[in-house]
């Protein structure tokens, strides 16, 4: 029986440590950058067709072929200088280096060139973006989040407060019902 029990306890927190570390994974809501597309929890990388460039969201940094080889840098090139990340299309890859397979990823993107036609997130107002830090609404957010935390512990101080007048108003019940019952077994 004691087998049983420990194993139960095993699998659930194992279950418990899954969920949270796939949580983890599949949300950077907050990493993206606000020039990115909306409708992506979770993005790996963006490739731009335009220019033929990667973007790497977990490391903020750009990849870019010079002279046969990929460079990365935290900004684009001079050469890029009036390419506007915010009104161009990003193909969303989620795999860790895109840019190796560039020659595919070229040929099935061409089409997408020129194309203005995303959303992105520092238009959206959809407030599951406002968690990113670079987002318009963010502050507004926060400020929404720490209120609604004041908020949510008055209501606990509120309910903790109700629970121990409660508890001793059954104490004081109990202690009356007890000292009765003395004085009827008597």
């Amino acid at each position: 029986m004691r087998n049983i029990f420990v194993l139960i306890v095993v699998l659930f927190l194992s279950s418990n440590l899954n969920a949270q570390v796939r949580l983890n994974l599949n949300f950077n809501l907050d990493n993206q950058p606000v020039w990115g597309p909306t409708g992506n929890d979770y993005v790996e990388n963006y490739y731009l067709p335009d220019i033929e460039v990667y973007y790497n969201v977990p490391t903020h940094r750009f990849y870019y072929n010079e002279g046969g080889r990929w460079i990365s840098r935290s900004s684009l090139p001079p050469r890029f200088g009036n390419y506007d990340l915010y009104n161009s299309y990003k193909v969303v890859l989620n795999e860790k280096q895109p840019w190796r397979n560039h020659e595919t990823y070229r040929a099935k993107y061409s089409s997408y060139k020129g194309r203005h036609d995303q959303q992105v997130i520092r238009d959206s107002r959809d407030s599951k973006y406002f968690v990113n830090k670079n987002h318009p609404e963010h502050n507004n957010w926060m400020k929404q989040q720490k209120h609604g935390d004041v908020n949510r512990n008055s209501m606990k101080k509120e309910n903790n407060a109700r629970g121990n007048a409660r508890n001793k108003a059954v104490k004081q019940e109990n202690n009356r019902n007890k000292h009765d019952n003395g004085r009827e077994q008597r």
